[in-house]
């Protein structure tokens, strides 16, 4: 059969069946994250039916999706915005990233990794996933609850610092020099406070560019400066994800809006794609010896998440169970830790078991994430009823 056919068979398979599994997903209630992984694991190396023929094509559609996520995220706030939550969140996400970035950090030195292998680790760890978040939030209707504006902020916080952890982790993979690496650092820090300036006093000007009353027209125009905006950033070692970030803050207003619901259809198959893709290059035979260390991780970061939203709800004076709501609504680890173990895994400068550990930890944290949020309500409250029984 033509090379040309079976990519396109191989193509169409992959896509429909994400449409399955994306199916499958919604009606028991979890994110189809987990699946889409599960998806890449059986049908990439040492899987159950190998594809070649379409590898090509999905590493740019990764690319991409990567791209899509960063931008609609950036899309979700304004530069107001962000410097707002920042003022009243710093503290909260400072806690936030001391509970969470160190289990990863100290699991990956445990293991011999080195300091770059604790730095990525401390990524995967660190960040909830916004996209399970915000989807769950809404399905249990508690987005207008008291301690919502606490999980928004907190998670406000962790997209800033990936801002900043992104551009200095990529420089590290590449193997810069320690001049090198505060030269990122300094070009990162510099380009944020540009963006958020720009953004700030001249975002119409932005949003202008991008803008056009016909819809084709205006998608082209902001899907080509979304992806020249993150290849200049790629190339300056700022973050190609990050990029797009900062392009998507600096758009406002309806420009923001109108891009945000013509970019989704786009973002959900190109990411899609990606957690495909990173199953792919992982082989499924690798899991069951980093699986422990996993589950490990997945226990002691969801009690870290827990205390965070705890305390950080308690500091707005949320209520004992709203506390316990803010905590179970940030478990969840998704789309990002694949985002920052895929750049290691491609570097090639860490442990090729971070991979089958990345995988295995988002496979759990992705679905115990939205049953928590579920689940700790009702728990909460049988252990109020009951403990007047036991005194």
């Amino acid at each position: 059969m033509h090379s040309t056919a079976v990519s396109l068979i191989e193509l169409g398979a992959v896509c429909f069946g994400l449409g399955v599994l994306g199916r499958l997903a919604w009606r028991i209630g979890i994110s189809p994250i987990p699946l889409y992984l599960v998806g890449g694991l059986a049908f990439g190396h040492g899987g159950l039916v190998p594809l070649g023929g379409i590898q090509e094509f999905t590493d740019i559609a990764g690319e991409i999706g990567v791209i899509l996520l960063l931008l609609l995220l950036g899309l979700e706030y304004s530069a107001a915005e962000l410097v707002t939550g920042l003022r009243r969140s710093w503290m909260a996400g400072v806690v936030d990233l001391v509970l969470n970035a160190a289990p990863g950090a100290v699991a990956a030195l445990l293991l011999g990794w080195g300091p770059v292998g604790a730095l990525v680790m401390a990524g995967v760890t660190y960040i909830s996933s916004s996209g399970i978040v915000a989807k769950v939030l809404s399905d249990l209707g508690r987005l207008g609850n008291r301690e919502t504006p606490v999980v928004l902020s907190v998670l406000v916080f962790e997209d800033l610092a990936m801002a900043l952890y992104l551009p200095i982790l990529t420089a590290l993979l590449a193997g810069v020099t320690f001049w090198g690496g505060l030269t990122t650092v300094g070009i990162a820090l510099v380009t944020i406070t540009v963006v958020l300036v720009v953004a700030l006093r001249f975002g119409r000007y932005v949003s202008a560019v991008v803008d056009s009353p016909d819809p084709e027209v205006f998608l082209l125009r902001v899907l080509g400066a979304a992806l020249l905006v993150a290849g200049i950033a790629s190339q300056l070692q700022v973050s190609a994800a990050v990029g797009a970030f900062l392009l998507g803050i600096a758009i406002s207003g309806s420009t923001a809006e109108n891009a945000t619901r013509m970019l989704e259809p786009l973002r959900d198959l190109f990411a899609a794609l990606f957690f495909v893709v990173f199953g792919l290059n992982t082989d499924p035979r690798q899991i069951p010896p980093v699986l422990g260390t996993a589950v490990a991780l997945a226990v002691v970061t969801t009690v870290t998440k827990l205390a965070t939203g705890w305390w950080a709800a308690s500091r707005q004076g949320v209520r004992r169970l709203g506390r316990l709501r803010a905590g179970a609504a940030l478990v969840a680890r998704g789309e990002f830790s694949i985002v920052i173990a895929g750049l290691a895994v491609a570097s090639g400068a860490v442990d090729p078991d971070l991979a089958p550990l990345a995988t295995a930890y988002v496979l759990l944290m992705a679905v115990m994430g939205p049953v928590a949020a579920r689940v700790v309500e009702p728990l909460a409250q049988r252990a109020l009823t009951l403990m007047p029984q036991r005194t």
